[in-house]
């Protein structure tokens, strides 16, 4: 029996921790851990997938003629043929599917799975590729990335560190830069542990093999931000790069794309005329970043994608977590050889919740052979990871960026403007009090009764969904403050963590899950048994809210919450504590 406990670890800290587990069976006896204790849904897919790589060799063929193609969709169709082998089984399937729903994306499926098998029976053969540019490829078409040249070309580059884009709000540096940086640390600490130069770890590549340890470069741009240079540094920064100038008083997309991606070239080491950075630089040696990180805000998110984009690379937005490892990767166009399983190493993971389900993605940035993709970025939602406890200890090497500014990156001069309220931070609280579409039949009452059971706290706030943000409710003017986004807990909004949670009348959509799910204990109040909230709550009380939630300001007012929640109920069958919509726990 294992001693590992998944409990102990969050979900964006479980992959690096299992990453070196290799034995399927106590791979599964962490995940059975899983299911009793906390039953994450991150979790388990991390689990899931690991067990996975250890136990395809012992998975039975499918049976092809035991698969009713008519009652499965396109995504069960591509889970089952990952367990069919045989040429003839797979031309089976197609052919019953053209006889029947005739779906071109189940055929396509099929078609791609039977091409994989034929390669996989066949010696490696080497894809061919055509690495031309676009202008090349397609010389009568206009391509804006022409000037981007530079970026195209570069192989074999030198990648280092991980750059951490620091964003101040009003002259302070917001919270989430505080988190990255400390995220930012721990990875890199256990990057250079796993890929340091010694002879345990022999095998490091030519252009990897460093002995000195890769860094996290905070990088500050505005204007009067050198005062937070202490702080990146205490915060987890070996380099702080800073970028003052007043016209970088207010974010502006060109101005501070050219300034990250000058500095992010700055003193390329790569030889090859216009692949070089342009100028000499003492403190690196590198042609790019290996990993850069941004804040999910509303510039953060602009930055982001504009940076990357420049430096010609991928970009992962919104996630919640990140961990360093390699990973195997079979397709012919990352590999350069059909059929020939490949090991990349040092690849940045990063973690996001899918659009359309209730499940997490891990999005890779991995290079093709004729063409390297650096640095692997991501953007990261705000409440993600926890802010580390400063050291005011710490050293760090501090530059300043003196490269010229083009008066042409600056095409807006604000002239005057008014200063909006700070808004609203639900982190931090005890208590939060979420309320979703459920208030729809009385929206104003239910913010009321949010309000009043907020109230009874010492410290505690009110949340809403995204439906109560974009939907038509009305609602009289004395509760409508606590309806605008700036109170949105979600993928799009704040992430929480109380000690409490209460979420009345929300289904509990993936988006809305990423913004609340590491909360101590989640209550959840609503009419559906089926709501997809109860997998995740820690007590699920089934009914109205508007007879719920009188019950439990007067339950809270009499000292008996606790009573009023669990009574003496037995836990139910997906780990929590169904109640009916009288409050009574059954």
């Amino acid at each position: 029996m294992t001693d590992f406990d998944p409990s102990d670890y969050e979900i964006a800290e479980l992959g690096p921790a299992i990453k070196d587990i290799e034995d399927a069976a106590e791979l599964e006896e962490i995940l059975q851990k899983e299911h009793r204790g906390e039953n994450r849904a991150g979790a388990i897919a991390l689990i899931e997938s690991r067990i996975e790589k250890f136990s395809d060799d012992d998975e039975e063929p499918a049976d092809a003629d035991g698969l009713d193609l008519s009652e499965m969709s396109a995504a069960d169709v591509g889970n089952a043929l990952q367990n069919i082998d045989e040429v003839e089984d797979l031309q089976s399937l197609l052919e019953r599917e053209e006889a029947g729903g005739d779906r071109g994306s189940v055929k396509r499926l099929i078609q791609n799975r039977i091409d994989s098998v034929q390669g996989s029976d066949e010696a490696a053969t080497e894809v061919e590729i055509d690495d031309r540019p676009p202008e090349e490829k397609y010389p009568d078409l206009d391509h804006p990335t022409r000037d981007k040249r530079h970026a195209r070309a570069l192989r074999g580059g030198v990648y280092r560190d991980m750059w951490v884009y620091c964003e101040t709000q009003a002259g302070e540096l917001i919270d989430v830069s505080k988190e990255m940086l400390g995220k930012a640390r721990q990875l890199m600490d256990q990057y250079n542990e796993d890929y340091g130069v010694s002879e345990e770890n022999s095998e490091a590549s030519e252009t990897e093999s460093r002995t000195e340890a890769e860094r996290v470069v905070a990088v500050l741009i505005g204007d009067d931000v050198s005062k937070h240079v202490e702080d990146a540094i205490a915060y987890g920064a070996d380099v702080v790069l800073v970028r003052e100038d007043e016209r970088l008083s207010r974010f502006q997309h060109k101005a501070y794309t050219k300034i990250f991606c000058d500095m992010a070239r700055a003193g390329a080491s790569h030889d090859g005329g216009e692949v070089t950075g342009g100028r000499d630089e003492d403190w690196r040696d590198y042609d790019k970043p290996r990993y850069t990180i941004f804040p999910a805000t509303n510039n953060g998110r602009d930055l982001s994608a504009l940076v990357q984009g420049e430096l010609d690379s991928g970009l992962a937005s919104d996630c919640s977590g990140l961990y360093i490892e390699e990973e195997v990767i079979s397709n012919p166009v990352k590999t350069g050889v059909a059929g020939e399983k490949k090991e990349f190493q040092r690849i940045l993971h990063m973690k996001r919740p899918d659009f359309s389900g209730f499940e997490y993605s891990t999005i890779l940035c991995i290079d093709n052979p004729t063409r390297e993709f650096h640095p692997q970025g991501a953007s990261v939602i705000p409440g993600s990871f926890d802010i580390p406890d400063p050291n005011p200890g710490r050293e760090g090497l501090v530059l300043e960026h003196d490269a010229p500014l083009d008066d042409d990156w600056f095409p807006v001069t604000v002239t005057d403007f008014d200063q909006l309220d700070e808004g609203v931070d639900l982190t931090g609280h005890d208590v939060i009090v979420a309320v979703g579409r459920g208030i729809g039949d009385a929206p104003t009452h239910g913010i009321e009764l949010a309000q009043e059971l907020a109230g009874q706290f010492d410290d505690a706030e009110i949340g809403v969904t995204r439906g109560i943000v974009t939907g038509s409710y009305q609602f009289d003017g004395h509760v409508e403050q606590y309806t605008h986004e700036e109170r949105q807990i979600g993928e799009t909004g704040q992430v929480v963590a109380p000690k409490l949670y209460i979420a009345a009348g929300i289904s509990g959509a993936v988006q809305h899950k990423v913004g609340m799910d590491e909360s101590d204990t989640i209550v959840a109040i609503n009419t559906d048994p089926g709501a997809r909230i109860r997998g995740f709550s820690d007590y699920f009380i089934e009914g109205d809210l508007f007879e719920v939630l009188p019950k439990l300001i007067e339950a809270l007012k009499e000292g008996r919450f606790g009573e009023a929640i669990a009574g003496d109920a037995g836990a139910a069958p997906d780990g929590g504590v169904a109640a009916d919509d009288g409050g009574e726990t059954r």
